[in-house]
């Protein structure tokens, strides 16, 4: 029987999505938060699980599905069956009604937690982390800055010895992280044009490091492909094209950051490293965004790209520790190690 808590990773298998809920099981299973909680000996395993329904009820809300089991393919349907984790951890709107499943047929012994904003009754679960800047509240609520994002030390050793080879251009090292259209941003080509005008004036003396994401517009990714060689700086996409992905070790290795405003993770990402981090404009407003831009500023960790690459120093955040600590008092209200 395993000792410590198992836990089960629940998305429906978008990596940005999956990786949320992998960030908190991977900051719960750190030696100091693992060490509390060694008394627990779990009967299940722990896993990530990936459901994909469909159907009708994918129409509906997601605390009105009548048969959320119905809309599972069989192999998803077996996964959820005894024994169930001691920690549940679920993110995305479609895992909403199995963590409100979840949770009656454990009979409240697995502690449900969803991230996000579900935007359904937050009773239904044991406990939701929710970005500050989606203003959620009630009592079982622990909200965060930004996305939970979690790197190992033994991760970054690793990308860090893999990747070595990165530090030897001379030059400053900045990682471009490249975002794209949204619901409330677009990355035109007039923006992406001024951003590479930017880049270009910061050359000399700097190495680029350049990242796109799924939403980057294909034009945009021909235009900073070609930046990165004529530069003589690095570009991935993807790992068929560029090889293995070295963005762990690009964020890890950098001396200053610029990203794009459209996403809460490529914030996050940069600012567990305690990286100072440039935000680059896109066409669009949010207020949500907003709010989630000055709770980085406020941080210390980001400043608007104001047409120079500046260095300061500022407390890494990682949120994703934060919770972890919560959940580690959670279950120890549960389970006390007597």
């Amino acid at each position: 029987m395993p000792l410590g808590p198992s836990v089960w990773c629940v998305a429906d298998g978008r990596a940005g999505i999956l990786n949320q809920t992998k960030a908190l099981a991977a900051a719960l299973a750190e030696p100091e938060r693992a060490a509390k909680l060694a008394h627990v000996r779990s009967d299940a395993e722990s896993r990530e699980v990936i459901l994909q329904p469909h159907g009708f009820q994918l129409m509906l809300r997601p605390d009105l599905w009548p048969m959320p089991l119905a809309a599972l393919p069989a192999d998803q349907r077996r996964l959820l069956s005894p024994p169930w984790p001691d920690v549940w951890i679920a993110a995305g709107r479609r895992s909403i009604p199995y963590s409100r499943m979840l949770r009656r047929l454990t009979g409240g012994k697995t502690l449900v937690v969803q991230t996000q904003n579900p935007k359904v009754s937050l009773a239904s679960f044991d406990l939701v982390i929710p970005p500050e800047h989606d203003a959620v509240s009630g009592p079982n609520v622990f909200p965060i800055l930004g996305s939970p994002v979690w790197f190992s030390a033994q991760r970054i050793a690793d990308a860090k010895a893999r990747f070595a080879n990165l530090t030897k251009a001379g030059g400053q090292k900045v990682l471009v992280s490249l975002g794209g259209d949204s619901k409330t941003h677009s990355f035109t080509e007039a923006r992406a044009a001024a951003i590479e005008t930017d880049l270009r004036k910061l050359a000399p003396g700097r190495q680029f490091w350049i990242t796109v994401s799924r939403r980057t517009p294909e034009a945009t990714r021909h235009r900073f492909r070609k930046l990165a060689a004529d530069l003589g700086g690095v570009f991935w996409e993807d790992e068929q094209r560029d090889g293995p992905n070295p963005y762990v070790a690009f964020l890890a290795m950098c001396e200053a950051v610029l990203v794009t405003e459209d996403s809460a993770n490529m914030l996050a990402d940069p600012a567990f490293f305690g990286k100072p981090i440039h935000t680059l404009k896109l066409e669009g407003a949010s207020p949500r965004f907003d709010r989630l831009h000055e709770g980085f500023i406020r941080q210390g960790a980001a400043r608007w790209f104001s047409g120079g690459i500046d260095t300061w120093t500022y407390q890494p955040v990682r949120e994703a520790a934060r919770a972890a600590d919560e959940l580690v008092r959670l279950l120890l209200q549960r389970r006390p190690n007597r």
